[in-house]
């Protein structure tokens, strides 16, 4: 067995904002990767505009950083439990992760998912506790939550002796002790060299890459990224791909690449334990094995856990149909979500009876909303559904899945959070006070329950709550949950609105529309407080007289709309409605549009 004392390979996991990334800029920066007089953007991992904008990481990206004379490759892995598809092969790569934890948050929801795939692929694990200089950081405390996590999470005896190390990712600095503040991020970099084994394997014999990413290039097409896990690679070299279903054929590596900073650079030789990136084997899909023409080996890939919501993708079929967008048929939606799948392995994609609808299912729906919105930004029109919860079968019995919540809130708000969750089937498991006067709140609840509640969780809480939420499995059915109580305030004709037709709407109920924006029969422009759907006419328009009454011609005063986001909008919509999203705008809209149509169907129902 041969090992590459030169070489780590690491992956950063952690929960939704506990500093990853700005952890990353700093590994980067004071190992010497940037100019000295280079520009650098903040979170310079997080790449892509969605990611900037949300600040949050979402695709898994590599890079590779140099300490003495050892290579550091490390992953950069999100921390949402919606994308633990990208978490769960990402570690396929790496012989160990660095488990960051914030110093004053502790364990989280997602913390405990990511830890788990990982301490069950046998990884070696060093804890960092971030944010240390945070006020009212409490890093022994965290520590002790963090061992009682890895005890109940099942981790073996090496697992449980993990390296603890504290750090400010902000200031740029790590430390052996909580009190006493480093000078850099030396004391990181070799618990790195300390604790993360170097990868093992058999370096003369015959190839295997095992592909766990799948990136692209204008010039060169597809781009495979995996591991060498047996033998070496170089340009030009003849290899046998080992598909998904069993298959094999032949392919050839065009071009090499392995990773330096935060650029690939081409190489012509790649050797047991290093990260690349290959080109030139077309219709490579993520799972499958590169070997040796003689001696055909495929390596098993790690099962990923199925998706848990769907929702429906359809063509839009509203009056303002192909005004805004550039792909708008079925065939334009059918080839965009088939293209998504070869890379979003935690998605699902079936076709359905009716050509124009597709059913897309993801890990949750904030898995499904980033695919919506990268969808709109790359000029497609389409119309989706309410999100449903996926369903099974198990001995006969219905089961769904049910949802670990963790919710942090001031003293003041308990009562209502406590109210709110029980009309929604959840199980109060733990719960406990903080000094800050906050309290640490955790549930067990149907997916179901969850649909719909963060906007009413917000409110309840007046913005001050945190709110975390993560799979934990499937039980039986727990019986109806009730949903949303508010009506729709609905369009009575097509036109624009004007201000004297919203001023008589707004009486009515909350509006989401402002004067001027184009309106259609059936379109949703706002909510009504009542349980029934309201229709309105906000394109009314005020009749010139040429009589004049004191007061009647007085300014009207309109309330500012509440202007919806996606992930609100498919919270707030029934299953009557849809969501229309164009590249410029997102609508609301019922499914039926006519007013006489939708109260005949009323009534047929009843």
């Amino acid at each position: 067995m041969d090992t590459r004392e030169n070489l780590r390979n690491i992956a950063i996991i952690a929960h939704v904002d506990h500093g990853k990334t700005t952890l990353v800029d700093q590994l980067l920066r004071q190992s010497g990767v940037f100019r000295a007089n280079e520009a650098v953007a903040e979170r310079v991992m997080d790449s892509n505009d969605l990611e900037r904008e949300r600040g949050i990481t979402i695709l898994s990206k590599n890079t590779a950083v140099m300490f003495q004379d050892t290579k550091i490759n490390i992953v950069d892995t999100p921390g949402h439990a919606d994308f633990g598809g990208e978490v769960e092969r990402i570690l396929m790569m790496v012989d160990g992760v660095l488990l960051l934890v914030d110093a004053f948050e502790g364990c989280m929801p997602q913390t405990r998912f990511v830890l788990k795939k990982a301490l069950g692929l046998g990884k070696s694990p060093v804890v960092v506790v971030n944010k240390v200089d945070r006020p009212g950081a409490r890093p022994k405390e965290v520590v002790d939550e963090v061992l009682d996590l890895f005890i109940e999470l099942g981790a073996d005896d090496d697992q449980l002796e993990f390296p603890v190390v504290y750090a400010s990712g902000r200031d740029g600095y790590a430390s052996n002790d909580p009190d006493q503040p480093g000078a850099d991020m030396t004391p990181l970099f070799e618990a790195i060299m300390k604790y993360v084994p170097a990868p093992k394997g058999e370096m003369d014999a015959p190839l295997q890459i095992l592909f766990s990413n799948i990136d692209y290039d204008d010039y060169v097409g597809r781009i495979g990224v995996g591991r060498v896990e047996r033998g070496s690679v170089s340009t030009g070299q003849s290899i046998v791909l080992c598909q998904n279903d069993g298959s094999t054929r032949n392919a050839r590596v065009t071009k090499l690449y392995q990773f330096e900073g935060l650029k690939r650079v081409e190489t012509k030789t790649a050797a047991l334990g290093d990260l690349v990136a290959v080109s030139g084997i077309t219709d490579l899909n993520i799972g499958e094995t590169a070997c040796s023409p003689d001696c055909v080996e495929p390596l098993p890939f790690v099962k990923i856990d199925e998706p848990t919501v769907s929702m429906m993708f359809m063509v839009n079929n509203s009056p303002f149909a192909g005004k805004e967008g550039k792909f708008v048929t079925s065939r334009n939606i059918r080839d965009r979500l088939f293209k998504e799948v070869e890379t979003n392995v935690a998605m699902r994609v079936e076709e359905t009876e009716s050509s124009d609808t597709f059913k897309v299912s993801g890990r949750g729906e904030l898995h499904l909303s980033i695919l919506i919105e990268t969808m709109r930004r790359q000029n497609y029109e389409f119309q989706v559904s309410r999100p449903q919860v996926i369903m099974k079968n198990i001995d006969g019995k219905l089961h769904e899945p049910i949802e670990l919540l963790m919710i942090e809130v001031p003293d003041s708000y308990v009562g209502a959070i406590m109210e709110k969750l029980g009309t929604r089937k959840a199980e109060l498991i733990n719960m406990g006070t903080r000094d800050t006067g906050t309290t640490h709140l955790e549930f067990r609840i149907p997916a179901r329950g969850l649909m719909g509640y963060r906007s009413e969780f917000l409110t309840d809480t007046n913005g001050n709550g945190i709110m975390n939420h993560v799979f934990d499995c499937y039980e039986p059915y727990k019986g109806d949950i009730q949903q949303r109580q508010q009506g729709s305030l609905i369009a009575h004709e097509t036109g624009e609105a004007t201000g004297y037709g919203l001023w008589g709407a707004q009486e009515r109920g909350r509006l989401f529309i402002g004067p001027g924006v184009q309106v259609y029969e059936g379109m949703i422009v706002g909510a009504s407080p009542k349980s029934e759907d309201i229709v309105v006419n906000v394109c009314k328009k005020k009749h010139i007289t040429n009589t004049r009454a004191s007061g009647s011609d007085d300014a009207l005063k309109l309330t500012p709309p509440s202007i919806m986001s996606l992930e609100q909008s498919l919270e707030f919509i029934t299953d009557d409605e849809l969501v229309e999203v164009t590249p410029k705008s997102i609508r609301l809209r019922k499914m039926i549009l006519s007013k006489e149509q939708r109260m005949k169907k009323q009534a047929r129902a009843k």
